[in-house]
């Protein structure tokens, strides 16, 4: 049996949590496991997702409503020890300062662009690996 990684996708939109699970596909990267999703629509999914433990990498949605990912982000990297990396989606490229603001690991602008996303991604799978290891 391969190994799997999960992946936390939080967005209030249903066709952006699509976007990533389209773009990652089975893995984003030949080198990284495949990929299971758990998806949540409310900020309070993820923190007892995240809490539950088991998530490899949070990709939270920084336009979601009524709490952006920028807000989870900053969350859960301050209640949880050992917090997941996570990937932000960003409205705007010039909202890179509120990405480090959160402590996000890294952030791509939306739309998904499949290439970078899956990039981005395999590059939080090989570095939570290396943690792991």
């Amino acid at each position: 049996m391969q190994p799997t990684a999960t992946v936390l996708v939080y967005s209030d939109d249903s066709n952006t949590r699509e976007q990533v699970r389209l773009a990652t596909g089975r893995r984003p990267a030949p080198d990284v496991p495949l990929v299971e999703f758990v998806e949540c629509a409310t900020p309070e999914a993820v923190v007892r997702e995240v809490d539950r433990g088991g998530i490899d990498v949070c990709v939270l949605d920084g336009e979601a409503v009524p709490m952006g990912g920028m807000g989870v982000c900053r969350q859960i990297k301050d209640e949880v020890f050992g917090a997941p990396p996570v990937l932000l989606l960003m409205g705007r490229p010039q909202d890179a300062w509120l990405a480090t603001w959160s402590r996000a690991d890294a952030a791509v602008t939306l739309p998904v662009d499949p290439m970078e996303f899956a990039e981005t991604l395999a590059s939080l799978l090989r570095r939570k690996r290396l943690q792991n290891a």
